[in-house]
């Protein structure tokens, strides 16, 4: 501004117009912004309030460097305009010599090279420096344009240039040609163009589905592993010790080292009906057929405490912490605390029937219950009472699985006549979805990895199957088991699950990913292949 009001003040006297240009040392100016100044003055017209009858150009100064390239020598960047075709040479003969012929694919090539650089000297210098509006921001049709520039037809490089142009849409001029754009197909949120001012999403390309290793890398012989559907026979402790009740014994085997040992032996009075490990610690509960409950420390191999207050067989545990939740025949649950001398401290009433099925949330706050009533109860820390009932299956109720990944998320499936899996929320006490499996649902249990969960079924496939959530879509499903498979438990690493059936075996499966934070190598042994037998 204070440079225009001088040049205002110097255009009312005509001394001032005749004067000379004030040197570059009386405004403290290098000679370089002299240089830039005249080059402006150049290339920019003169202020429509001077006076046109001047004879002296003026010069205009200024705080910024405006270059022009009006005496830029494009032939330095290969810039010029490729010269004209001849008419003779533009007409081919028909029979034409091998030296023509290459002459022409040369010819070709120099086509090419002149409309990419009419082209780009449009984009940089403008429409006036080439006749060809700029291109959008090169991408996919692009490409296309590009080839077909590469391939033009009998004529001159004008023609094919201007023909490309004409044949595919350009934008206008302004955009930058040299923004960074992911060579991936852009897809529209919203149909009929509506994007709701989205110019569109980058669509991933699609992921190969994981494979799934049909067939377990290890198996053991568990003689005397009963067939019955009620029971729990077998969990997986967080240090790697795989638990297994045979009988009316207590086996551990060590999944470091593949070793066996006996925990414990219950009489030929008694047998084992469930068995689940502390969450911290190396606390294991058995449950027994006499109705009673066994706190064993496995380090030292020795019973801690036994805990009465059933009158029938124990089939399902589950620990929160020091408590220690256990669901008999005798249609009852009791809330067992460890740290203190009365064998239970709460009496949960609710079922009609066998309690086979008993899961802790995550967070310890609720506590899922199934039974041979067909019915799934939820408790809270305090209730004496189910604070949520569900009655949609019409089978009995021993799988049950709480989701890791999202709070309130319940799964469960039912028995023969059911063979379905539902899918709970907690938190709005809602039924979310319901899947048919075909055969009846024997356990559940969600990947700690991945979402995913995986089922073990009955009458009458014996299937495994591995499932992605929420879709439900099957990754895998792995046939073994000759018999129903009744028990399942997962890795304290979430890669490998271990089933057990009726067939008297136990199998382990490589079925989910390892978490990110891990190596791809499962520390459980996978290495060790083949058969042997647990006891």
């Amino acid at each position: 501004m204070e440079d225009r009001q001088r040049a205002a003040a110097s255009s009312s006297s005509p001394s001032s117009l005749a004067s000379p240009a004030p040197s570059s040392s009386q405004l403290n100016l290098p000679s370089s912004s002299m240089s830039r100044g005249r080059l402006l003055q150049e290339s920019s017209p003169a202020p429509s309030f001077l006076p046109s009858s001047s004879s002296t150009p003026r010069i205009i100064y200024s705080d910024r460097f405006i270059p022009s390239r009006t005496g830029s020598n494009f032939a330095l960047f290969d810039l010029c305009p490729p010269p004209r075709p001849s008419p003779s040479t533009s007409t081919s003969s028909p029979h034409h010599s091998p030296a023509a012929a290459g002459e022409g694919r040369g010819g070709g090539r120099e086509d090419v090279s002149g409309a990419y650089s009419a082209l780009l000297r449009s984009v940089l210098f403008g429409p006036d420096h080439g006749g060809i509006v700029p291109p959008a921001t090169p991408d996919r049709a692009m490409a296309g344009r590009v080839s077909v520039l590469a391939s033009p037809p009998s004529g001159s490089a004008g023609d094919s240039s201007s023909s490309a142009s004409s044949s595919s849409p350009m934008s206008p001029f302004g955009r930058n040609i040299f923004r960074f754009k992911t060579e991936v197909r852009r897809v529209s949120l919203f149909p009929d163009g509506q994007d709701g001012g989205l110019s569109g999403a980058i669509a991933s390309p699609p992921k190969a589905p994981r494979k799934v290793p049909r067939s377990p890398y290890k198996v053991l012989d568990a003689p005397a592993l009963q067939d019955d559907f009620y029971l729990n026979l077998v969990d997986w402790s967080p240090n790697n010790m795989l638990a297994v009740g045979l009988g009316n014994c207590v086996y551990l085997w060590n999944a470091y080292s593949s070793k066996v040992t006996t925990l414990c032996d219950l009489g030929i009075d008694d047998s084992v009906c469930s068995v689940a490990w502390a969450q911290r610690g190396t606390h294991l509960a058995v449950g027994t057929s006499l109705g009673k409950v066994q706190i064993w420390d496995v380090s030292p191999c020795r019973r801690i405490r036994i805990m009465e207050g059933h009158r029938l067989r124990v089939g399902a545990l589950a620990w929160s912490s020091s408590t220690l939740s256990s669901g008999s025949r005798d249609k009852i649950i009791l809330q067992r605390d460890i740290r203190a001398q009365e064998d239970f401290v709460s009496k949960l009433t609710g079922h009609k029937s066998e309690v086979c099925g008993l899961k802790w949330s995550y967070d310890n706050r609720e506590l899922a219950s199934g039974g041979n009533d067909n019915r799934l109860f939820v408790w809270n820390q305090h209730s004496t009472q189910p604070v949520l009932k569900y009655c949609e299956h019409t089978a009995a109720v021993k799988a049950i699985a709480w989701s890791p990944h999202l709070h309130g998320l319940l799964a469960s499936g039912g028995g023969t006549a059911d063979r379905c899996i539902r899918f709970w929320n907690t938190t709005t006490n809602t039924h979310l979805s319901c899947v048919d499996t075909g055969s009846q649902v024997c356990n559940l249990v969600w990947s700690k990895n991945v979402n995913e969960l995986v089922s073990t079924h009955g009458y009458s496939q014996n299937q495994i199957i591995v499932w992605r959530y929420p879709s439900m879509s099957k990754l895998a499903t792995l046939i073994g088991h000759t018999m129903r498979v009744l028990y399942l438990a997962i890795s304290p690493d979430g890669q490998t699950i271990v089933t057990g059936a009726g067939d008297e075996t136990l199998r382990f499966w490589n079925v989910f990913p390892s978490p990110k934070f891990q190596s791809n190598e499962s520390d459980i042994g996978s290495t060790s292949l083949g058969r042997t037998q647990i006891r």
